[in-house]
């Protein structure tokens, strides 16, 4: 299936090198004026083709509204949007060679010769793009809420940025890091990744990294126990990004070294209401939100198409072989995900939100 929530209903559609990809969005009501430059500041956030750290597949971006947006306003009906491609290269792909940590092999056994291989076919990043469209809508519905969403590289390699404060959080600093070319709040640790970004990228190579998430403005409350715990709803989101090989709330893993005395965030009172004096457990307890600032970390995996020599097997020949792989790749995909995860979670909060 491609759709996902419940008020909040997102489908996706599409193929990296077919005609377009796109969104349908249901649950949006009427009436929603929409900010389409800041649209399309989310899209060019994540767009190819800008730097030598992204792949030079060079694609605009533009989304063109189908329906649900009439006037400057969206009109209580199902919103679509298309995105069309427009710079594919096919011939650099070749379906006979599996590509080791590509979902070839996977897709093949699933669709048959009815996969469509071309640059990853409906498993590739590139249909992250409509996820960004539609969390850049999510996104201004929850800011007339007061809820701000903002994230940025936490590590590259061994290089870490500076956190996120989990206590008060920051949407000023959410602003400027996104006025950034390069998402850190801390320039010289962005710097350092860039450096290390293209070290790898020389060495027809590619890292990895760990993108770090904060939303602030949140009502205490928000979420369910087990199933439908906000840990639950975002990690399912989170998962369905292509790359994302793990999260963390809070402290996250760092808990198997702490005792209990020092997990446990403390209750106190600020002005008349119950706060946290730390947020070691990322503003959740019990699948619910408290107040505090969410904090969450996921881990992107290396781009896995690399020019290094790799071994794999000819799906014709049935034969173990080498291979090289050809086409335009991001040597890093943390960054241009940056803008993916802020969508993800405007997406899923916004559902958890209507669904209250």
């Amino acid at each position: 299936m491609n759709c996902w929530g419940e008020q909040f209903r997102v489908t996706i559609f599409g193929e990296s090198h077919g005609a377009g990809i796109g969104v349908v969005i249901d649950g949006i009501p009427a009436g929603v004026p929409l900010d389409l430059e800041e649209i399309r500041r989310e899209m060019r956030r994540r767009a190819p083709g800008q730097n030598a750290l992204s792949t030079p597949r060079n694609e605009k971006d533009e989304v063109k509204f189908l329906s649900g947006f009439f006037a400057g306003k969206t009109t209580g009906t199902p919103l679509a949007g298309l995105i069309e491609n427009t710079n594919t290269i096919s011939k650099d792909y070749t379906p006979e060679l599996l590509r080791p940590g590509h979902a070839d092999f996977t897709g093949f056994m699933k669709y048959g010769e009815c996969h469509d291989y071309r640059g990853g076919g409906h498993f590739s990043g590139r249909l992250t793009a409509p996820i960004v469209f539609a969390g850049a809508i999510a996104k201004q519905i929850l800011d007339q809420e007061g809820i701000k969403i903002g994230a940025h590289i936490l590590r590259v390699g061994s290089i870490v940025d500076q956190a996120f404060d989990p206590v008060t959080g920051s949407p000023e600093l959410f602003d400027t890091i996104r006025n950034r070319t390069f998402p850190t709040v801390d320039a010289e640790a962005g710097d350092a990744m860039q450096a290390y970004i293209v070290e790898k990228k020389n060495e027809l190579d590619s890292v990895g990294g760990i993108i770090e998430c904060s939303v602030t403005g949140l009502p205490v409350g928000l979420g369910n126990p087990f199933f439908e715990s906000v840990e639950s709803k975002l990690s399912s989101m989170m998962f369905s990004i292509p790359a994302v090989k793990g999260i963390e709330f809070g402290d996250g893993f760092q808990f198997a070294e702490m005792p209990g005395s020092m997990a446990n965030d403390a209750f106190c009172m600020q002005h008349g209401t119950v706060k946290t004096k730390t947020n070691h457990n990322g503003g959740i307890n019990g699948g619910i939100t408290n107040g505090m600032p969410l904090l969450f970390k996921v881990v992107m995996k290396p781009t896995p198409s690399i020019a290094k020599p790799q071994q794999t097997v000819n799906l014709k020949t049935m034969e173990n072989t080498e291979v090289s792989i050809r086409g335009r790749h991001d040597p890093c995909i943390a960054h241009r995900a940056v803008p993916v995860v802020e969508a993800g979670c405007a997406i899923a909060l916004l559902d958890m939100l209507k669904t209250k």
